[in-house]
């Protein structure tokens, strides 16, 4: 039998301890490196970080397997096909990445609708748009905008 629905069943800290448990399990360490959710760890953690307290059977839902440990900044970001985004890195935290639409081509891997990318602080990547561009949602631990000017 299915329980209620009830969010609320879990601290922050206990979602960040579930994380940090399962990265010990399986040997998945994201520091200094970036990590997709088609990396074989990645999905393994994601796997087992499964979450049955959704509102239907019709739900699926995973914690991932890394986590932001700062404040953070949302963005929504849209990228025209076959755009190339030159090497850069984000030096004042980590950053996550989610593709909302299309898809971009990081390391000859193409990551689409769904898939995820953990980037940490001060590590340099680039990345290509796919042919039909991209929908993105970035959440980083640094602001990437530019500085308010009055």
């Amino acid at each position: 039998m299915r329980q209620e629905f009830d969010p609320n069943v879990a601290s922050f800290e206990d979602c960040m301890a579930r994380v940090r448990a399962i990265q010990e399990r399986i040997g998945l360490d994201p520091t200094g490196k970036i990590l997709t959710s088609r990396d074989p760890l990645a999905r393994d953690g994601q796997e087992l970080l499964a979450v049955s307290n959704v509102p239907d059977d019709g739900f699926s839902k995973w914690q991932l397997p890394v986590y932001l440990d700062k404040p953070s900044h949302l963005f929504i970001t849209y990228g025209q096909p076959d755009i190339d985004v030159p090497e850069h890195s984000h030096d004042e935290g980590d950053g996550i990445r989610f593709i909302a639409s299309g898809s971009i081509i990081y390391q000859d891997e193409e990551l689409t609708t769904g898939d995820w990318m953990f980037i940490p602080a001060g590590v340099p990547y680039a990345f290509r748009t796919g042919p039909f561009g991209a929908l993105m949602c970035y959440c980083y631990c640094c602001c990437c905008a530019p500085r308010f000017e009055e």
